[in-house]
């Protein structure tokens, strides 16, 4: 005889269903992965290259420091590549807007493996060279700010134009997850073996991406292109300027990072404020778990349509989870407020990079992919000079708290001054309207389903 069943509560049935529903629609949309076959190559190759190069980011300082015992000549690494940096990232944008951009991938590629291969021969040498590394730093930075832009102006081109907010978030998952492990594995691979070996593993890493690349099927520009020059820089700045929703992404982005950018100070916070200098790895890695975290749940993002809005309420969530951070009392608790601070700040991202990539003019996006990766590069440069300066001056906490808060008002100044911006809509934005069209009918559409 059969039992019988207590009878779920009334409505229980739908309720199981409906969260079943909200759970799925939290998982993060891999459909343009599964269905476009280049925009895989571009992300694997991507993930790749920043995997690969995070090995490098953790071999150069440490050879740095092995050689001199000096953490200013370790610092001045950035100020090496800050240059090339500004000067190739323009450039870079420039040259994306007119020659074969896969062409650009590969061979910049090419040139990243042949610098880190010098750097690999220097590490193995009897006397390493103190003034090669940071000649080769630069020379690095160089490449890698001529070859940015075009990647991310060819990413557009691979995927349909309502697959943009996924494929934004596939990206930034495959970016962060270099992010996070390649330092990792470098560590173990400097510790175990030295540094040279972290530089073999990277030109492996930038080869097999090259190859990747060169797989991709050639992408013609759409529209007249003009040969790289100053005035071709200069109409790219000024077409930038000209838009309030574009100017919102680089203003508020840049407050962010100005303000509220806390990693400086990590090891005065886990050595002096928490008392647990053996937890500083956690601190550096909390912000991109949080921002994995997001991505591997970012299905709903496809669904909202204000995009001004989002990145505004996203930016002031970070500051504000920065400065709960530095209230906190436990490192624990601090750990967890910046996770929470890394996942709006990946949702802000998100977003930002749907509204460049969904608006701007193909015939434009190289040099809009220079002039982004300034914004988020100077930030943080800049960011980092602040903290210090107020943590000397003031206290660590303080320099935490105050930027934090900090950047909550700086966004919402923002917000109130472009007012176009907090009420962008994707579906009836002027310039997002006129690009949808000019993809369908375009030469060369991203490719159907399945190809």
């Amino acid at each position: 005889m059969a039992i019988p069943q207590a009878p779920l509560p009334r409505g229980g049935h739908n309720d199981l269903m409906g969260w079943g529903s909200r759970l799925r629609a939290l998982r993060m949309d891999i459909g343009p992965f599964r269905e476009h076959r280049d925009f895989r190559l571009l992300l694997i190759a991507g993930t790749t290259f920043y995997l690969g190069g995070m090995m490098t980011y953790v071999a150069i300082p440490f050879q740095i420091y092995t050689i001199t015992g000096s953490n200013l000549a370790v610092g001045a690494v950035g100020l090496v590549e800050l240059v090339p940096l500004i000067v190739f990232g323009l450039y870079g944008g420039a040259l994306a807007d007119h020659v074969d951009r896969r062409l650009l991938l590969i061979w910049t590629g090419i040139a990243q493996a042949a610098f880190t291969a010098w750097l690999a021969i220097n590490a193995f040498s009897a006397h390493t060279r103190l003034w090669e590394i940071f000649l080769v730093s630069g020379l690095l930075a160089s490449a890698s700010a001529l070859q940015r832009p075009s990647r991310e102006a060819l990413l557009p081109r691979t995927v349909r134009h309502d697959e943009m907010v996924a494929a934004n978030a596939l990206s930034s998952f495959g970016m962060q997850g270099g992010v996070l492990v390649g330092p990792a594995i470098g560590g173990v691979l400097v510790a175990a073996f030295g540094p040279g070996w972290c530089y073999l593993v990277d030109i492996v890493g930038l080869f097999v991406a090259s190859m990747l690349y060169a797989a991709m099927r050639r992408y013609p520009h759409v529209g007249d292109t003009e040969p790289p020059s100053l005035s071709g820089i200069r109409k790219g700045l000024s077409y930038a300027l000209s838009r309030k929703d574009l100017l919102g992404t680089y203003v508020i982005d840049l407050i962010a990072m100005l303000l509220a950018m806390p990693i400086v100070l990590f090891p005065a916070l886990a050595q002096n404020v928490f008392g647990n200098p053996h937890l500083l790895g956690l601190l550096y890695s909390a912000e991109t778990v949080g921002a994995l975290l997001a991505t591997a749940t970012s299905g709903w993002t496809s669904r909202i349509h204000h995009h001004g809005r989002a990145i505004v309420i996203a930016a002031m969530a970070y500051g504000g989870f920065v400065a709960l951070a530095g209230l906190s009392q436990s490192i624990w608790i601090a750990l967890f407020f910046f996770t929470l601070a890394g996942a709006a700040d990946m949702i802000s991202a998100v977003f930002r990079g749907t509204i460049w990539n969904q608006t701007i003019p193909d015939n434009l996006r190289g040099r809009l992919a220079g002039i982004e990766m300034l914004s988020y590069s100077i930030g943080p440069l800049a960011g980092q000079v602040r903290a210090g300066l107020v943590a000397d001056r003031w206290s660590v906490r303080g320099a935490i708290v105050s930027g934090g808060v900090s950047c909550v008002a700086g966004v919402g100044i923002t917000a109130a001054w472009l007012r176009g911006f907090w009420s962008y809509d994707e579906r009836t934005d002027h310039y997002a309207v006129a690009e949808r069209e000019a993809r369908l009918h375009a030469a060369g559409p991203a490719p159907e389903p399945g190809t």
